[in-house]
């Protein structure tokens, strides 16, 4: 049980640490990624950045995720999904790009005018909060993967087995401080699990 997300970040950067995972650069899966990345960035001395990926919702059903797109069109299908409920190939590219404009968007806004880090050749290291479905966090992954990035690691405080185990095959290092086997929602593991509003983690960017 973590207190807060500053507590799990402290807890998380020990961990790196023990494990000698070493970066040239943090990335952070906002919202409630940024003060977990924020602890582990100054932890190792490293930079703050983000990476943004965006759920793709099913028909009628937007709450569904039949995938999920990063902000420079790196997708993931759950294929059993979209096949059960026999959606489109046209939906599911339309959606893929409605999606991933609007992850550009939100990437945009975040870094306020400030250049898209260049990741090729680099240490990176990716940051949530907590690993559910792992949906968005392999999109944020292939898009890190696409960028030419020389290792990639991924890193939460509290994740799903399941999902974590399955991230193994798109990041080079999974490190995650608690698997619990009875894992339900990543909130559950947190004392104080409040919102965090895109004004508070774009502030976390500027610290």
């Amino acid at each position: 049980m973590f207190t807060d997300r500053r507590d799990a970040g402290e807890q998380l950067a020990t961990l790196l640490e023990e494990r000698g995972v070493d970066a040239d650069i943090v990335l952070a899966v906002p919202r409630g990624g940024l003060p977990v990345g924020r602890v582990v960035a100054d932890r190792l001395d490293a930079p703050l950045d983000i990476v943004v990926a965006k759920k793709m919702g099913a028909p009628q059903n937007p709450e569904l995720a039949i995938g999920a797109v990063g902000a420079d069109g790196s997708a993931w299908v759950n294929d059993g999904i979209v096949e059960n409920l026999s959606v489109s190939e046209e939906y599911v590219e339309r959606e893929r790009e409605r999606q991933a404009e609007a992850a550009r968007e939100k990437a945009e806004t975040y870094r306020g005018g400030r250049p898209t880090p260049d990741l090729s050749g680099r240490r990176v290291l990716v940051v949530d909060d907590g690993i559910a479905t792992g949906a968005t966090i392999i999109a944020c992954l292939r898009q890190v993967r696409n960028d030419d990035a020389a290792h990639v690691t991924l890193a939460a405080p509290v994740g799903s087995p399941t999902s974590v185990e399955r991230l193994r095959a798109e990041a080079d290092e999974v490190v995650c401080v608690d698997t619990p086997p009875g894992f339900g929602a990543v909130g559950e593991f947190y004392r104080r699990f409040d919102q965090v509003s895109d004004e508070r983690a774009r502030s976390y960017l500027d610290e």
